[in-house]
């Protein structure tokens, strides 16, 4: 089998990676709810006649809106009597699973694994239906062996695992600087060391990487303990801006319960603006949640920086998620893809517009483009 073709079919597993690992919270983890926020309302009525509608996420500060959306009860209120139910995930690939299963409804998740559960299913599990959050992502570096990102070449540089969103930008930007790498074994003029995002800091704290090339609050870990920030990737690209974060659901789901989508995406917009103007809040909700979920909450020094460096946006900014397809392409990571119609954004539209914001575009690849 050609190498190219092998890669390709490791990306189908572990192109989706978690952002973050907190606690072994993984695919069908379901917390209690204990906050009082969670209550439903005296009075409320079901949406679609649903008893539940289960959303996913992740227990990393990217997925900010769902770890506030959640801690503040904006989902459950939006949702009336419909009961809000929760599942945490420490990968993508268990996510996409959960949702083509049916365990979860709708879902937080990364750019790389919608386009690769997309993509997998021929168009036909998913859709992405709004956008969450932008940035985050940094390369951070020993400065006693790195001081120039010239000096990177030569150098061991981590990134969460084998064609995740973080390696296919790291790739891309060893190619864009003229250097030569095999994507496949991370070997060449500088070597790809594919690490969990759990270990990177115990593996720097101990010299065997020399920066890393990871997604908040990772970044902030390893400014930590001694790390500088080489590159902030929102510089590589337009306006600062790029999706880390997307809303996806069940394309049966959505054609079944369009009330109960348009719920959960109001939700999501009012927890956004919350966030927005409430920042030192939204970061406290958030590392509540944090903790309920794992048991364990970010300290100061490192939850401080990791949530100044993430914008929450409803846009799903998909003119990036192009790109970043188009460079797993250009890696030799991913068969080019076709993306017509893995957005549908008339629901987000229709919320937007009932709010007076303004409404997003799915840049030519939404389903009735």
């Amino acid at each position: 089998m050609p190498a190219s073709t092998a890669l390709r079919r490791t990306l189908a597993a572990v192109a989706a990676l978690p952002l973050l690992t907190l606690a072994a919270c993984g695919y069908g983890s379901q917390a209690q709810d204990e906050n009082a926020n969670q209550k439903v309302a005296a009075g409320a009525k079901k949406i679609d006649g649903l008893d539940t509608v289960k959303i996913g996420y992740f227990g990393n500060l990217t997925h900010g809106t769902a770890l506030v959306g959640r801690e503040q009860g904006f989902f459950q209120k939006a949702l009336g009597a419909t009961k809000a139910e929760y599942a945490t995930f420490n990968a993508g690939p268990s996510e996409i699973e959960a949702l083509n299963s049916g365990s979860i409804d709708i879902g937080w998740i990364g750019p790389s694994p919608a386009i690769n559960g997309y993509t997998k299913s021929g168009g036909k599990n998913l859709r992405i239906i709004g956008g969450s959050a932008s940035g985050g992502v940094k390369l951070v570096v020993n400065p006693e062996k790195i001081k120039s990102l010239k000096d990177v070449k030569g150098k061991k540089i981590a990134t969460p695992q084998l064609g995740n969103t973080q390696d296919v930008a790291f790739l891309n930007w060893i190619a864009d600087q003229g250097w030569k790498v095999d994507a496949e074994s991370g070997k060449g003029d500088v070597t790809v060391v594919r690490s969990d995002n759990k270990v990177t800091p115990d593996a720097y704290k101990a010299g065997s990487v020399d920066g890393a090339w990871v997604p908040e609050p990772t970044a902030s870990k390893l400014v930590a303990e001694g790390g500088k920030v080489l590159l902030d990737e929102k510089t590589l690209w337009p306006d600062g801006k790029f999706v880390i974060t997307n809303i996806i659901v069940r394309q049966g789901f959505l054609k079944d319960h369009p009330k109960a989508v348009e719920a959960v995406l109001k939700a999501s917009v009012e927890a956004n603006k919350w966030i927005n103007a409430n920042p030192d809040k939204a970061k406290a909700a958030a590392n509540k949640q944090l903790e309920a979920d794992s048991g364990k909450a970010l300290p100061a020094n490192v939850l401080d920086p990791a949530w100044k460096s993430i914008q929450f946006t409803n846009d799903p900014l998909a003119a990036t998620l192009n790109t970043e397809a188009e460079h797993a392409v250009k890696a030799g990571l991913l068969e080019k893809p076709d993306l017509k119609g893995i957005y549908d954004l008339t629901p987000l539209n229709k919320v937007l517009k009932a709010e007076g914001e303004s409404t997003v575009s799915d840049a030519g690849l939404g389903a009735g483009s």
